[in-house]
């Protein structure tokens, strides 16, 4: 390493009680196990610095080698190295990143468990040592599972039913409902959460008929290729082209938005790049226009 590239290093990490190396910024993190660990420092509230090692070379190159550790995020604090993700999930986990950080821990999320969820988990239980836990995928995946308080478990008292998350779940479960509803399946059970970002969501090509039948306000947006299009197509849809893009910048982010091509992989990938863009109720045609053809309207030419 350079004595330039060195100094900038030392530097950095002298006058910052807390700074973490990471790909990307804290506000659009770069990799997955950069925005973890941004997730976890910003639920203490402390302040801390962040370098994008993505932005120079040298600084990516060089903190790997400063600190004897191959991988990127790094964390330091009082100009002591922490460590990189697992590292810093393991000392949350514990309670012991909020020692080094001198915080206290978060408080333990507000969860509600509605009476007929409450009543299923409830009965669900069948060894006095069990627990409901709640877990909260890094993906938002959600999970319900039963078992024993695992260290490092928050205990939320939801009516009669303790509840357990991890303190990584933690993080994310702020707000969030539990409900159990009726299916034509059966009982299964809901789970709203406020925090998690907006995704692409499904719409069936009944359901896209019905909404449109209902004549509500939605967007139907034709990613495919002209000559698709004029083999066929639904009339209400719209051609992805310069003029629709002109039109794309006067409306409101959060109107819907529903994206269809032939079979709905071209345009789950549209739908993506205009969440990324920051669309916010966007949906993708489940089977694009061969499942309408199949399910809605016969009248359309197959291809």
């Amino acid at each position: 390493m350079d004595p330039e590239t060195r100094t900038l290093l030392e530097t950095t990490i002298a006058k910052n009680p807390v700074v973490l190396f990471m790909k990307g910024t804290r506000q659009a993190p770069q990799c997955g196990f950069s925005a973890r660990v941004v997730q976890i420092l910003d639920s203490y509230g402390t302040p801390y610095e962040t370098v994008n090692v993505l932005a120079d070379p040298r600084v990516r190159d060089g903190i790997k080698e400063y600190s004897s550790w191959p991988t990127i995020p790094q964390l330091y604090i009082k100009s002591e190295f922490i460590g990189g993700c697992d590292i810093v999930t393991e000392l949350f986990a514990n309670g012991e990143l909020a020692e080094k950080l001198g915080a206290e821990a978060p408080p333990p999320p507000k969860v509600t468990v509605t009476p007929a969820a409450e009543a299923a988990l409830a009965a669900a239980i069948e060894d006095d040592g069990d627990f409901v836990r709640l877990e909260i995928g890094p993906s938002w995946e959600f999970g319900l599972t039963l078992g024993p308080k695992q260290p490092g478990d928050l205990e939320i008292a939801c009516g009669k039913l303790s509840l357990l998350v991890d303190r990584m779940s933690a993080t994310k479960a702020n707000g969030t409902i539990i409900d159990c509803v009726e299916t034509k399946d059966g009982q299964a059970f809901k789970i709203e959460n406020p925090n998690e970002p907006p995704r692409v969501k499904a719409m069936t090509p009944t359901e896209l008929k019905s909404r449109l039948d209902k004549a509500e306000k939605l967007l139907l947006i034709d990613v495919r290729t002209p000559h698709e299009i004029q083999t066929a197509s639904i009339p209400t849809a719209h051609p992805l082209d310069e003029h629709l893009f002109t039109e794309l910048e006067k409306i409101e982010k959060s109107a819907p938005l529903v994206f269809m091509c032939h079979s709905g992989a071209r345009s789950a990938r549209a739908a993506q790049q205009f969440l990324a863009d920051g669309y916010t109720n966007v949906y993708n045609l489940v089977g694009g226009i061969d499942a309408w053809s199949r399910e809605v309207d016969p009248s359309v030419p197959r291809y």
